[in-house]
């Protein structure tokens, strides 16, 4: 008997286009969603069962476009390490749906409070996360979430996210060496993760201060030495053999 596999007609993603062409008009559409990856890259080194693509295609019907979020996570999925990686993100092939798709708002308006958002809603991507740096009366970050089909707005900065065992949120501080606001992952208790440079000088601290606990112990035992050395001299001077009190 003759099995029919409908998705053996489907194109791969090697045959389908890996790029829409479109630049980017604003660095953090790069740079916020690459930071995230990178914080997941630790926090999740262990584990093989996510992906995180960065302006990255996502194919959800042959005859139609890519959609391309600045940002979005798997979960479920298999983590590549080969040499070609993923060239898209094909939902066919992957048979997972990104449980979370972010979209940085540029200068240049792109629907993200409308078209895009309704299109998220329309594939059934549970997170929809917006950040406008340029919002200074509204709150720049936005995270909703799918209920019913409709995305409900949830308050919060950080907002934990259960499905994902993560919270995203927005503060301040310095990545590549450019201080600003960026976008984290925080753990349950709210502390964000950190990024590779401030975990690298963590670990150095930490070194540091192993090196010094080390040097206060070796001199310790150093005094301790010369003040019993100094103690057998002064019974010495007193006729006592030190050796036979011990």
């Amino acid at each position: 008997m003759l099995n029919y596999d409908p998705l053996a007609c489907l194109p791969s993603s090697e045959e389908l286009p890996d790029s829409d062409d479109t630049p980017v008009d604003n660095e953090l559409q790069d740079l916020i969603p690459g930071l995230l990856k990178a914080l997941l890259a630790i926090a999740w080194a262990e584990r093989m069962d996510w992906f995180f693509g960065v302006d990255m295609g996502i194919y959800y019907d042959p005859d139609l476009a890519a959609i391309v979020p600045d940002g979005f996570l798997s979960l479920g999925v298999e983590r590549f390490y080969d040499e070609n990686l993923r060239p898209s993100y094909v939902l066919w092939e992957e048979k997972k749906l990104p449980i979370l798709v972010l979209e940085v708002v540029s200068k240049t308006y792109r629907g993200e409070y409308s078209t895009k958002k309704a299109e998220y809603a329309r594939l059934g991507i549970l997170y929809y996360v917006v950040y406008n740096p340029f919002r200074r009366r509204k709150p720049r970050l936005e995270v909703y979430k799918l209920v019913n089909n409709i995305y409900e707005l949830h308050d919060g900065n950080p907002v934990w996210l259960p499905e994902i065992g993560l919270g995203i949120g927005i503060e301040r501080g310095t990545y590549l060496g450019i201080p600003r606001e960026w976008m984290y992952w925080y753990n349950q208790q709210g502390q964000r993760f950190l990024t590779p440079e401030e975990d690298k000088k963590l670990a150095q601290q930490k070194a540091q201060q192993a090196e010094q606990k080390a040097e206060q112990a070796e001199q310790k035992a150093q005094q301790a030495q010369q003040e019993n050395q100094l103690l057998r001299e002064r019974l010495r001077s007193l006729g006592i053999d030190p050796d036979s009190l011990s």
